[in-house]
């Protein structure tokens, strides 16, 4: 199967698909990438920049359970996806980022804790609704220690193409995506639509990927308090370029 290009896509989330992933600061480095030495300039030769930028259909450090003999266990590993899950065939399949109708008959096959995973991010970005037309602001959400938290994330397997004409990328990829909910008081001032369903500690990680399907609607629908995160100033906000996986 090929992704159809040329289709138009829904929206189904006002989210801005980019996001920031410096696991380093959860201290999991060596057991993502196998060893845990950076330079001082933040410089690493198999990687680029270390600040993990994510675009859609990138790569990205996903935690999920681990799964032996054909059955799930309580331990937990990384594993690299790519961000979008297809779309529904109406629309033309295209690469789906952020999942917002979970009544949707078309996600039910993904909702079911076999596909839940966590999705580690330092800081995401929206466009500020206020832009002026054709200069889109970009602001940049990040816990305020500048921990590591999770989006709430399903993942599965596809077969097909994965690339683009110029670039096809034929074969199985695992592909996740994760959910979004209401903006809260700190983002909807800057963008009203949607914010991503954040999880915040290991209860609430514990609770995501363990919850019954009928659950979900009630996590997705969870305020997540203001304080928990805020905006980044626009000179640390300047790290976040370009370090992505294609």
């Amino acid at each position: 199967m090929r992704w159809r290009t040329g289709s138009r896509s829904p929206k189904f989330s006002g989210m801005c698909n980019r996001y920031a992933a410096d696991i380093r600061k959860a201290g999991k480095e060596r057991d993502y990438w196998g060893f845990d030495e950076w330079s001082e300039t933040r410089i690493n030769p198999v990687l680029g920049n270390t600040v993990l930028e994510v675009f859609p259909k990138s790569q990205a450090p996903i935690i999920r359970s681990r799964w032996i003999d054909g059955k799930r266990t309580d331990q937990f590993e990384w594993q690299t996806m790519r961000w979008g899950l297809p779309g529904p065939p109406q629309f033309g399949a295209m690469p789906v980022t952020n999942i917002r109708n979970v009544k949707s008959p078309h996600w039910r096959s993904v909702l079911a804790v076999a596909h839940r995973c966590l999705v580690p991010f330092t800081a995401f970005s929206e466009y500020e609704d206020a832009s002026p037309k054709g200069k889109k602001q970009i602001r940049w959400f990040a816990p305020p220690d500048r921990s590591v938290a999770y989006f709430a994330g399903l993942y599965r397997v596809w077969s097909g193409d994965y690339g683009s004409k110029k670039e096809p990328n034929e074969g199985d990829h695992v592909l996740f995506a994760f959910l979004t909910t209401d903006a809260n008081e700190l983002v909807r001032p800057v963008h009203a639509k949607a914010m991503p369903v954040v999880l915040t500690n290991h209860v609430a990680c514990e609770e995501w990927l363990n919850a019954p399907s009928e659950e979900i609607e009630a996590i997705q629908a969870r305020v997540l308090p203001a304080d928990a995160l805020e905006i980044v100033g626009d000179e640390e906000a300047a790290q976040y370029v370009g370090g992505y996986f294609k």
